[in-house]
This record gives C-alpha cells, structure tokens and sequence, in this order.
C-alpha cells in the first residue's frame, strides 16, 4: 500500500515559542541564534514580543543593568557575548528605552506577512544593540519598517489601533500565565529555558527530546 507524501512528512511540530521584550540585550544575542537551532531540528519558531515592564510589577525585578554591582558585570557580559558570537554591540545611550511601538509594529505586520514581521523584529534589534540607535519613537520605528519597503503611513495609523494595542496586551498577559518572567524565555513543548545561556540546552533538548 503506497503511504500519502504528508504521511511520510508526519504531523508539523509545533513551534519554539520565543518570548521577548525588544529592550532585552540578551534577547538580541539570542535572535541571532534560535532560528538557525530550530531549523536544525525541523521546528519552527514562534516570535512572540511582549512587555517586560508589565512583567516586572508582578516580579518586584527591574533592568538588569539599573542593579548595583550586577549591573557593570551585565555589560561587561554582554559585550564579551557579542564578541564571542560575532555579533555587533553597541549599548545605547539612555538604555533602556521604552519599546511599546516595536512590539506593536510587530504584530501589526504578523498580521499581514509573518516572515516581514520577523524581517522588521531582527531589524529593530540591530538598529537598538547593533548600530546604538534610540528605537523608543513611533517615528523611528516607522522609519524601520520603510527601510523593509513597509508603507509608513499605514504603519504608523496600525500601531495606533484598538486591536494592535489589545494583541499586545493580550500577548504580555498570555506570557505571565505561562510562567514567563524575563527574556529571552523560551518554550519547548511546554519545557521554559530562560536565557540566551540556555540556547546550548535548548538545542540538546530539541535533539534529545528532553532528559
């Protein structure tokens, strides 16, 4: 009996969900990681921006940086990181910057062109921890998305709009009730990892299925 060509691919994988808040430097060095691990192993990934402020009055937690002693070493790691990764780091001046219309920006454009949405998210990254550009304005972000050939000012009338504003309420709520408390926080098949020092886990686990 010939088996059907979607029998032999078997059931899609359900994807890594990949929590982040764009004013997160760690979730920037693993951005540049978790698509290519997943790819590996066959999953997808689920890009998921959500507001780590709102997460930090449940946690009492503030910026990494803001913490006396922890902060210097935090930027002292996170530049060493880059380097090792081979990836560029700048610290922006007044870090950290608010990053509501980026997430916004986000979802607006997941709503019309997934693979544009994550264009624009690793573009965002870049400008804010690559280049050391202030990315908190909905104009600088709206200049972003023309960049990607986004028309600016249907992007800027989207960010503003009652169901961009509840999609991410609705996502920054959604990652609270799964436990997510930082980022990046990443999920697989219900298994939390939170940090990008835990991307070397998160890979043994895809190609182990777990221990």
């Amino acid at each position: 009996m010939k088996t059907s060509e979607n029998n032999c691919r078997g059931p899609m994988r359900p994807p890594i969900e990949f929590y982040f808040d764009f004013a997160s430097p760690y979730a920037y060095l693993a951005s540049h990681r978790i698509d290519t691990i997943a790819a590996k192993h066959g999953r997808p990934v689920a890009w998921r921006p959500f507001m780590l402020g709102i997460v930090f009055k449940t946690t009492g937690a503030q910026p990494l940086v803001t913490y006396p002693l922890k902060g210097p070493y935090a930027a002292r790691d996170l530049a060493r990181s880059a380097r090792l990764s081979g990836v560029p780091f700048v610290f922006p001046p007044g870090f950290p910057h608010a990053t509501l219309a980026a997430a916004r920006g986000f979802y607006w454009l997941e709503g019309k062109d997934e693979v544009l949405a994550r264009r624009f998210a690793k573009a965002v990254f870049n400008a804010y921890f690559g280049e050391g550009r202030d990315v908190s304005g909905a104009e600088a972000v709206a200049a972003i998305a023309a960049a990607l050939g986004v028309d600016r000012t249907a992007f800027e009338a989207g960010i503003q709009s009652p169901a961009i504003k509840e999609r991410l309420k609705s996502e920054t709520e959604g990652a609270l009730a799964k436990g997510i408390f930082g980022s990046p926080f990443f999920l697989v098949d219900g298994e939390p990892f939170w940090g990008a020092d835990r991307l070397d886990q998160v890979e043994r686990w895809l190609a182990n299925g777990g221990w």
